[in-house]
């Protein structure tokens, strides 16, 4: 771990990039790249040098901090979730120009790797030699593993700014989760996750892999101060009875159709209760976009139906904020590419705007 902010901002512009650029390409998606890029510096050329000249307005900067987490490594057998981190920062620059957050830049991803336990020492070397120019250097290569590395420095450095992931598959919720939750536990705090999603993401490990989409929320419960600080929202895909979740992992969770029964106030009273009974200081929201019902959200890998609607989401939400700071969040799963509903682009939009919706008010929460 490093020191001192000269360490960290070396660490960032080597770990990290431009905004828009952690999914590597030569020619696809240039436009859009330049137009983020026009939109956030004034201009498209020269950008690194750019970016790494704005880094060192950081500390003086928003308690709200965007980090582009262009993975989709750890999805499912729908991909295209990379292109989040892009398409989701140009709607809110469009929806949204007077956000006040600052953008660290994305985590630099090679997109064929996940954590670097996983790998050998071979494939270390030559992944380092490939992002750094030099395979005997100390820093991380796979997505997760940076993204914890310079999350566990971020926060050591800016104890009182929070980071707003925007992702990739929810596997990256790991990494920026468990940073958090640490980073919180140092500070005194207790932290409490709120997790929005139509799947309970509580495997142990998926065909043999332990961190992915469907089973991060597994491996952050240890750092929690206890293991019902994880809330989960939305909930409706599953192949087992919330009363196998809950008991066998220690959870809470309120699903789908539960918010349909019982009425959406009920169920902001009961996760408020919760909260209060448990002295949580802060809160975590980590947003799958497939919380959201097939209809309002179909630009992603694993679409639901029966799901939640936005003016319900965005009361839960407000309910919170309400009445505790929300800390650090992160906006997972839109796949602009990707597409269930037969509508093309227009579903697209309809995606996009929704995420950008919820990820303004979460990012105006951040930095109040």
């Amino acid at each position: 771990m490093t020191t001192s902010w000269t360490n960290l901002q070396t660490k960032l512009t080597q770990c990290l990039c431009p905004p828009g650029n952690g999914v590597f390409t030569v020619n696809t998606a240039k436009e859009r790249k330049e137009q983020l890029h026009k939109a956030l510096y004034g201009q498209s050329d020269n950008i690194d040098t750019i970016w790494q000249s704005s880094l060192e307005k950081l500390s003086e900067s928003s308690k709200a901090v965007i980090l582009g987490i262009a993975s989709d490594c750890g999805g499912g057998i729908l991909r295209g979730a990379n292109w989040g981190p892009l398409f989701v920062r140009s709607t809110l620059l469009e929806q949204y120009p007077d956000l006040n957050a600052f953008d660290m830049g994305d985590i630099r991803v090679i997109p064929h790797l996940l954590h670097d336990k996983y790998l050998n020492e071979a494939t270390l070397s030559n992944c380092r030699k490939a992002l750094y120019q030099d395979e005997n250097s100390p820093y991380a290569v796979s997505p997760l593993t940076i993204t914890e590395d310079v999350l566990h420095d971020f926060y050591a450095q800016f104890p009182e700014k929070g980071i707003f992931g925007i992702g990739g598959d929810h596997s990256v919720s790991y990494p920026l989760t468990k940073a958090y939750l640490q980073a919180k536990k140092k500070q005194g705090k207790r932290a409490a996750i709120i997790h929005f999603d139509a799947h309970t993401d509580l495997l142990v490990e998926r065909l043999g892999i332990d961190l992915c989409f469907g089973s991060w929320c597994t491996h952050i419960l240890d750092d929690l101060h206890e293991k019902h600080h994880l809330i989960q929202v939305g909930i409706r895909s599953s192949g087992r009875p919330k009363s196998h979740w809950e008991n066998t992992f220690g959870v809470r969770q309120h699903w789908a159709h539960e918010i349909r029964e019982q009425g959406v106030d009920a169920i902001i009273k009961n996760i408020l209760t919760q909260l209060k009974d448990e002295n949580i200081d802060e809160l975590y929201v980590s947003f799958d976009i497939d919380a959201l019902d097939e209809s309002i959200a179909s630009s992603t890998g694993t679409p639901e139906p029966d799901g939640m609607f936005l003016a319900e989401t965005m009361k839960i939400l407000t309910a919170l904020a309400d009445n505790y700071p929300i800390t650090g969040a992160d906006m997972m799963e839109i796949a602009p590419f990707t597409d269930s509903s037969g509508l093309g682009i227009e579903s697209r939009t309809k995606t996009l705007n929704a995420g950008a919706e919820i990820s303004a008010f979460l990012l105006n929460e951040m930095a109040k």
